[in-house]
């Protein structure tokens, strides 16, 4: 079967669209079409987003992300390979489900609200549901930010990274992932082929639930596969040696 030559790597909560820049090029001199779209309310610059939050962010939940992403897909000639990290492993996931692509990708991916996430991620991504706060959006502290992504880089990384990549996050999209319908995942239905990718030192979704998502879809003649990176972080996409991360994926695309 001939292949889909487009891609779209969808970026999860707390960064945006940048985080996939040297991916996008990386693709794309190996002959694909690549898009890297920004989900509503991230579009721009980190530093200025900060400062300024964007005027569709807190009214951007789960669902508007996987329709910004559906709605681009019904534009293109193909469907195409899907790749999601994070919050964005779900919308692969559920674009997954929907049919909408020629297979999916989920990194370090937020687990649907019919999979229980541990304690560990629990006590990680609380403060980014908002329900004890009076802001309207998480903004996360470089403390947090350290710990929850950037935990397997040098101190002198830490800050570079969390200047070019931090952003303001909209509680709605957390909030919906676990308290909306929509954001279940029907394990039973046939699918396209599935890859899940954990990182072994991911401090907000540890590999054991990457596993454990995986572990539930029951259709033998659907393929899942898993592949766990053991020194990899939460900031997967972003820390050295990404390069190996996104030659595994191709290979086992065009592979299939």
């Amino acid at each position: 079967m001939a292949k889909s030559k487009t891609i779209i790597l969808i970026h999860g909560n707390f960064v945006n669209d940048l985080t996939w820049t040297e991916w996008k090029q990386y693709y794309e001199q190996k002959g694909y079409k690549v898009y890297t779209p920004a989900n509503p309310g991230h579009q721009g610059t980190p530093s200025e987003l900060r400062k300024n939050i964007h005027p569709d962010l807190t009214t951007t939940g789960f669902i508007d992300v996987v329709n910004n992403i559906s709605n681009l897909i019904d534009t293109l000639p193909e469907r195409p390979l899907v790749i999601g990290h994070s919050m964005a492993g779900m919308v692969t996931l559920k674009l997954v489900e929907l049919d909408k692509v020629a297979a999916g990708v989920s990194i370090d991916g937020v687990p649907p609200k019919n999979v229980f996430p541990p304690f560990q991620t629990l006590k990680t991504v609380l403060p980014a549901f908002g329900f004890f706060s009076s802001r309207k959006y998480f903004m996360g502290s470089r403390k947090w930010y350290d710990y929850a992504f950037f935990n397997t880089i040098s101190d002198m990384e830490k800050d570079s990274m969390f200047e070019k990549y931090a952003v303001p996050e909209s509680y709605k999209v957390s909030r919906q992932l676990v308290l909306n319908s929509y954001s279940n995942i029907n394990f039973k239905k046939t699918h396209e082929p599935i890859l899940f990718i954990g990182g072994g030192n991911d401090h907000i979704f540890p590999s054991s639930l990457t596993k454990t998502i995986a572990g539930k879809y029951s259709d033998s003649n659907c393929k899942v596969e898993i592949k766990i990176f053991e020194d990899k972080s939460h900031f997967i996409c972003g820390e050295q040696g990404w390069e190996a991360v996104a030659d595994y994926i191709l290979d086992w695309y065009e592979n299939l």
